[in-house]
C-alpha cells in the first residue's frame, strides 16, 4: 500500500456509471493511503438515475468514503485553484465528453473547472478514462493530453476489444500508484495495459 499521508487529493467523478462500484473501491483504497480526499462530481454523476446506481445513492456512497459531501456546483469548485486547495486532482471515471472538455478548455461543469482551476498551479491532473470512443473520435483528445504538462493517466486498455474495439477504460486498481507517479512528476509506464 502506497502512502500518501496528508497528501491533498481532489477525487472528481464524471458519468461513465457503468464504472462507478469498481471507481469508488478505488477511493476506498486511496483513502486507505492516508490521504486528504475533497470529492466532486459532474452535474450528471450527482444527479442522473442508472440502472446502475441512483444519483442519491452515489453521492451517498461518495460522502460515506470522504467523509465530506461532494462539491457539486462551479462555485464550490472554483477556489480550488485561486487558493492552491489540492496537491493533486484525480478525474476518475473521465468521460469522453470530458476528455474533450479538457482538450479544448472549456470548463463549464465541476469537474472540468476543478481541472482548469487546478492545473494553474502546475500541480497533477490525473486522468482516468473510461470511454465507448476513445480510440476514435476521442484518440486525439487523449493525444492532445498526453502532451499536456501535469497531466497524467491512469494505465488503461481495451474492456471488450471484440464488441467495443473503440472503447478503453482505466485500471482503476492502480490508481494509488498512479498518483504517487504524477506527484513526482511521472508517467506511470507502461500505459497501455491488459485487462
Amino acid at each position: 500500500m502506497k502512502d500518501l499521508s496528508e497528501m491533498r487529493i481532489g477525487c472528481a467523478m464524471t458519468g461513465s456509471f457503468c464504472t462507478f462500484k469498481a471507481v469508488f473501491e478505488a477511493w476506498r483504497t486511496l483513502k486507505a493511503t492516508g490521504a486528504v480526499l475533497t470529492p466532486i462530481m459532474s452535474f450528471n454523476a450527482s444527479t442522473v438515475d442508472t440502472r446502475f446506481c441512483t444519483a442519491k445513492a452515489a453521492v451517498e456512497a461518495f460522502e460515506a468514503i470522504t467523509g465530506k459531501p461532494p462539491l457539486t456546483t462551479l462555485g464550490a469548485v472554483e477556489p480550488i485553484g485561486p487558493k492552491k486547495l489540492l496537491d493533486a486532482l484525480v478525474i476518475a471515471p473521465c468521460t469522453g465528453n470530458t476528455l474533450a472538455k479538457l482538450a479544448a478548455g472549456i470548463a463549464d461543469t465541476p469537474v472540468t473547472l476543478a481541472a482548469k482551476s487546478h492545473l494553474r498551479n502546475g500541480r497533477p491532473l490525473v486522468v482516468a478514462v473510461s470511454s465507448n470512443d476513445a480510440l476514435a473520435q476521442n484518440a486525439k483528445n487523449i493525444g492532445q493530453l498526453l502532451a499536456m504538462r501535469n497531466v497524467y493517466f491512469v494505465p488503461f486498455a481495451q474492456d471488450d476489444p471484440q464488441c467495443k474495439p473503440n472503447s478503453l477504460v482505466a485500471r482503476f486498481e492502480m490508481l494509488p500508484e498512479t498518483v504517487e507517479s504524477a506527484l513526482n512528476g511521472l508517467q506511470i509506464q507502461p500505459l497501455l495495459r491488459c485487462l
